[in-house]
């Protein structure tokens, strides 16, 4: 009995969709593709529900006829090659033909397309591969697809998409990979009615300003290298404005985007101690390369490019990076394209400007001690304090603050923990202070404290104990901070909004700007930028639930208080310290797993002597 047997079209679709449509930003991709190859000189994308409940893609460009409509949906139907020898000369995104017939597999497509030399257009529509509509219709010119409930008919593959939120930014990456491809179209982003991104057609460095945001402007340095192998043109990042993650690294071949290690080690490598420790260079990098040089058929997604002379290629590409940056030393840029405005604070820029007054008080009196006057402390702390009987409480924060970092005065701390402390550890009273260690010492050994990673771990277990239950206490700033940001780290903030604000944090965002007006009350001031960025980081580039997402930010607001000025303390607030710390879970660990108590024996000391 013959047991091999040809599958179905509908499931052969199926099981093709499972390699080239992963996720509604696939879909995206794929349409935005085939509108750019079709001419359009404008392409509007509509998204609903990060693209689970609808995914529209509308262009000016050529159209189809009603047979070529139809035709486009099945397998391996294309107009872009013939022949094997059209594989290495390609210039259109799309040359499978696999695309339009793996998204019909899993969705509801609706196509309405026509030329712009017919008279009437044509409307098909197709479900799981199934076609149930083939009509002529009046329409506008180019073509209308609309893809609905995508994976409705695979459950299975519909269960493993992500949040709105993280598909939604995938969506996003999408957009800006194919807009940065082609400044010379107009891009419009909606999502749920609201517009994302309007980008009209104009020149490289305006898109790039325009995708990414404004505060890009200023830290671009162009490159220009030509060469008989590849020509290299666009921009690379400032040193000093490199970021903790890889966000802003683009690649394009033939407009193109492709990703590729070996030549993002070749930027790094121009940037030898240019870069802070852990930290990555933004590059816009386009290249001009015969197409019989490039194979591009490498993977479904086509983002995998195999170069003949890639080794030529790197040198070529590290040179060029190191000769631009030598030239941005040498003679920064100057933009004198640039508006002579005040730059106002972003608080104040939707208030009426109002002339400064001068007000006297006629009865004040230097000479008077009754010290009834208002006034406002800069120097006050006690919002940073930690307090077991509860987080935040304003009544004890004062009490709290001293007992940690009080340095006048000698005060008997009645803590119920010192008992623990020194049943457990036997430390005594012999504390050494030295930077960021705490040494104590006694008869049988001696116990090292870090002492950061020890506030680290008392502030992440008082907070994660109080987040349960209510939002974190927060403090208003006397003066807002403000932050320029991408358009994607401006994206990563409104979709966690509500749960930063239960975090303590209040915010206003506008046009590429952050204004923060309240924190939460452990950070100081010198912690509060740091722990921002942290946490944007974080939020951006990890597809973390909510849960983990709180144990993130949470990580990152204890992380940031740890880092205030370390001041000498007195005994008691040791022993106050080392009590608290003890109660903690996990009190030899901080969050980030590093150690935080460390004993060394007398026998150990002695041999080391």
């Amino acid at each position: 009995m013959n047991v091999i047997r040809l599958l179905p079209d509908h499931i052969a679709n199926q099981i093709a969709a499972g390699e080239v449509i992963q996720r509604p930003a696939s879909v995206v991709k794929e349409l935005v593709e085939n509108a750019i190859d079709a001419g359009s000189g404008k392409i509007h994308i509509l998204i609903k529900d990060s693209g689970k409940t609808l995914i529209q893609v509308i262009d000016n460009g050529q159209g189809m006829s009603a047979d070529d409509a139809r035709m486009s949906f099945e397998r391996h139907a294309t107009s872009k090659i013939s022949t094997a020898d059209d594989l290495f000369a390609l210039k259109t995104k799309g040359f499978r033909g696999e695309a339009l017939a793996s998204i019909a597999a899993i969705a509801q497509v609706n196509l309405k397309t026509k030329k712009a030399d017919q008279k009437l257009g044509t409307n098909i529509q197709i479900e799981g591969s199934r076609l149930s509509t083939h009509e002529q219709i009046v329409c506008a010119n180019g073509t209308s697809f609309e893809v609905k409930n995508i994976f409705y008919n695979v459950p299975a593959r519909r269960n493993f998409l992500k949040s709105d939120q993280i598909e939604f930014r995938h969506i996003c990456d999408e957009f800006e990979r194919l807009a940065l491809a082609h400044p010379e179209i107009h891009f419009i982003l909606d999502h749920n009615d609201k517009s994302v991104h309007n980008l009209p057609a104009t020149n490289l460095r305006k898109r790039i300003i325009d995708a990414v945001g404004k505060s890009i402007n200023d830290k671009l340095v162009p490159i220009e290298e030509n060469t008989d192998i590849v020509k290299i043109t666009g921009f690379v990042g400032k040193p000093e404005h490199s970021k903790k993650k890889r966000g802003e690294q683009f690649f394009f071949v033939n407009n193109r985007y492709f990703k590729e290690s070996y030549f993002n080690h070749a930027i790094v490598s121009a940037y030898d101690n240019l870069l802070p420790s852990k930290h990555h260079p933004s590059y816009f990098l386009f290249f001009e390369i015969d197409a019989a040089r490039i194979d591009v058929n490498v993977h479904p997604t086509k983002t995998e490019i195999k170069f003949e002379e890639d080794k030529y290629i790197y040198s070529i590409i590290r040179s060029a990076v190191k000769q631009a940056l030598g030239k941005y030393n040498l003679t920064p840029a100057l933009d004198f394209e640039r508006e002579n405005s005040f730059d106002l604070p972003y608080h104040m820029k939707n208030k009426d400007i109002v002339e400064p007054q001068i007000k006297v008080n006629p009865n004040y009196n230097p000479f008077n001690g009754g010290g009834n006057g208002n006034s406002i402390s800069s120097g006050n702390n006690y919002s940073s304090a930690m307090n077991k009987q509860g987080f935040g409480d304003k009544k004890t924060d004062k009490a709290a603050w001293e007992n940690f970092y009080n340095i006048e005065e000698e005060k008997q701390i009645e803590n119920p923990l010192l008992i623990e402390v020194d049943s457990q550890l036997n430390f005594g009273d012999n504390f050494i202070e030295h930077g960021a260690f705490i040494a104590i010492s006694n008869k049988s050994n001696l116990t090292l404290v870090h002492r950061r990673r020890a506030i680290h771990r008392i502030i992440y277990d008082e907070m994660m104990a109080f987040f349960i239950s209510k939002p974190i206490n927060s403090q208003t700033m006397l003066f807002p901070i403000e932050k320029e940001l991408s358009n994607n780290e401006i994206l990563a903030l409104n979709g966690n909004e509500s749960l930063l604000k239960r975090m303590g944090f209040n915010f206003e965002i506008g046009k590429n700007i952050i204004s923060i007006s309240a924190v939460p009350e452990v950070l100081q001031q010198e912690g509060i930028l740091p722990c921002l960025e942290e946490i944007i980081h974080r939020i951006g580039d990890q597809e973390l639930d909510k849960g983990e997402l709180a144990h993130v930010m949470i990580n990152s607001i204890a992380q940031s208080s740890s880092l205030c000025k370390l001041e000498k303390l007195n005994d008691a607030a040791y022993k106050h310290l080392l009590g608290q710390l003890l109660t903690c879970e996990n009190h030899n660990y901080s969050p980030n797993g590093k150690l935080i108590i460390n004993e060394i024996s007398m026998d150990e000391l002695q041999q080391k002597f």
